[in-house]
């Protein structure tokens, strides 16, 4: 009798796959200078799991794709926490997109990562981030887009050690990460692979209230209580 394709996918839900994460990152477990960075929406639950198994700090990092006029999927470049912009320059030649154009971009999805910053900080200031072990995690890593950004800029706030973990990804952008990160870890790479979203059971929007909800819970939480961590299933 055929196995019920939703039974058989490897993860529940997010918080169920940051359980799992966790399991690989066990080195870091209980070491006081690792902080786990979330990029929102999607990888929030997943390192509020990762950063309550770890006993360690938890802090979102936003990173903004700054989408090709006409073309947005295409990424032109990136905006990051902190006043971080990374542009794609071969990109922006190849298109031939005229300055101004790009900084109109650039404005507004300032304006939108500026939103979130104060929605999802709720008055708390950005942790500090240099010389520490900077975990960021998300949900996936489909092209890893995003997730490049998101180390060049952290990179720029000089951390000692630069982990990149999600729960699954395509097994040629995890290796290509790689190159950039100190660490890659990707809890499951299927092949073949096409999204993130098809490896889970409830892969649901994350809303700007769970963020608010899940950072406001570890704020409130005991320093390095650290938690059994999950084997996969």
């Amino acid at each position: 009798m055929p196995g019920d394709p939703q039974r058989d996918l490897p993860f529940s839900d997010r918080r169920q796959a940051g359980r799992v994460l966790a399991q690989q990152l066990r080195p870091y477990a209980d070491c006081s200078d690792v902080i786990v960075l979330a990029l929102p929406r999607g990888g929030v639950p997943i390192g509020y799991e990762v950063a309550a198994a770890l006993g360690a700090d938890l802090d979102i990092f936003l990173v903004r794709k700054l989408g090709l006029p006409g073309h947005p999927e295409y990424a032109m470049g990136a905006i990051a926490t902190g006043g971080i912009r990374v542009l794609n320059e071969d990109a922006i030649g190849w298109y031939h997109v005229a300055e101004d154009v790009v900084e109109a971009v650039v404005a507004s999805e300032t304006r939108e990562l500026q939103r979130r910053e104060t929605a999802f900080r709720d008055g708390r200031a950005a942790a500090p981030i240099a010389g520490r072990t900077a975990i960021i995690v998300d949900d996936g890593l489909a092209t890893g887009s995003s997730m490049r950004a998101a180390v060049t800029a952290v990179r720029r706030l000089t951390p000692s050690r630069l982990v990149v973990a999600v729960p699954v990804g395509a097994s040629a952008t995890c290796r290509k990460l790689q190159s950039i990160a100190d660490e890659v870890v990707c809890a499951y790479t299927p092949e073949p692979f096409s999204a993130v979203g098809q490896w889970y059971r409830d892969f649901s929007q994350t809303d700007d209230d769970e963020v608010q909800s899940l950072l406001r819970a570890h704020a409130a939480s005991p320093r390095h209580r650290v938690r059994p961590i999950q084997r996969a299933l």
